[in-house]
C-alpha cells in the first residue's frame, strides 16, 4: 500500500501536469493516511482554486491553518479563496497574518492593496444601541407587509429576478454564512431581510423595476439570538456603504 508521501508526490505531479481534478482526488486519499498534514491541505487548497472551487478552497486552507497557524501559503490560498468570493474583509485578515509570516512574500501586499481597494467603499460603522433598536422596529413593520406583498416561498431554495440585477458573493461553512450582495445605493425601506427556519430572504424593490429576490437555503438552522442583524445591515445601508454585507450565524450544522 502506498504512503501519504507518495500518493502526495503522485497529486504535485497530477497538479504540474494541469490536471487539477485528479491532484485534488490523490490529495484526499494522502489526507486518509495523514489527517494531520497541514502541508496536504493547502496543496489541496491551491488545486481547487485552480478548479474555482472556491468554497472547498477555503475549508482546506482553514483546516491548514488550524493544525499549522504558522503556514503562509495556508494563508495565502485562504485569501486568494476569500477574495474570489468577494469576502474581502476575511482576506484581508487572513492575508495580514500571512504577511507577517512571510515579509518577503510580495504577493502578499500586492493582494492586501487590492482588498483596500474593493473595501474603500465598506466601512464598518458602529451602531448606536438606540439607533439599532429604531431600526429593528421599522424592519420588523416592513418585514410583514413585503410577506403579504410578496408572496416569497419558503420552499425554494434560491430565487432571483428574471433579470436579476445585483450579484453577490456567497460563502459558507458549518457554523457561518457570509453574504454580500452588490447593490448600490439602495435606501434601507427599499430592503427587507427575513429568515426561515433554514432559510434567508432578501428583498429588494426599486420603484419602477422589477423586485431583486435572493432567497438561499442554508447549511444549517439560524440562530435565533441573532436578531440585531437586520439593524446591522440596515444601518449600513443608511450609511456609506455601497454593500449589503453580513453573517448569519448559524446553531445546528
Amino acid at each position: 500500500m502506498a504512503s501519504s508521501l507518495e500518493i502526495a508526490k503522485k497529486a504535485k505531479e497530477a497538479f504540474v501536469d494541469d490536471s487539477f481534478k485528479l491532484a485534488v482526488d490523490l490529495f484526499s486519499e494522502a489526507i486518509d493516511l495523514s489527517p494531520n498534514d497541514a502541508n496536504l491541505f493547502a496543496d489541496r487548497a491551491q488545486a481547487h482554486l485552480k478548479l474555482n472551487n472556491l468554497t472547498e478552497a477555503v475549508a482546506d486552507a482553514s483546516k491548514a491553518i488550524e493544525i499549522d497557524p504558522s503556514m503562509a501559503k495556508a494563508y495565502l490560498r485562504k485569501g486568494t479563496a476569500c477574495m474570489k468570493l468577494g469576502e474581502y474583509l476575511t482576506a484581508k485578515e487572513a492575508l495580514e497574518i500571512g504577511a507577517s509570516l512571510a515579509q518577503n512574500d510580495s504577493r502578499f501586499a500586492k493582494m492586501l492593496k487590492e482588498c483596500d481597494q474593493h473595501l474603500a467603499d465598506f466601512q464598518p460603522n458602529t451602531v448606536p444601541a438606540s439607533v439599532a433598536s429604531k431600526l429593528s422596529d421599522t424592519t420588523a413593520g416592513t418585514l410583514e407587509e413585503s410577506k403579504k406583498g410578496c408572496g416569497i416561498s419558503q420552499q425554494i431554495s434560491t430565487i432571483t429576478s428574471v433579470r436579476p440585477k445585483y450579484s453577490h458573493g456567497y460563502y459558507q461553512k458549518l457554523e457561518e454564512v457570509v453574504v454580500t450582495i452588490y447593490a448600490k445605493g439602495i435606501p434601507a425601506n427599499n430592503v427587507v431581510v427575513d429568515f426561515g427556519e433554514q432559510i434567508l430572504s432578501v428583498t429588494i424593490g426599486v420603484h419602477d423595476e422589477d423586485a431583486y429576490y435572493f432567497q438561499p437555503r442554508l447549511f444549517g438552522k439560524v440562530l435565533h439570538e441573532f436578531h440585531d442583524f437586520m439593524a446591522f445591515l440596515l444601518a449600513r445601508i443608511h450609511g456609506s456603504c455601497k454593500n449589503l454585507h453580513f453573517f448569519i450565524y448559524l446553531l445546528e450544522y
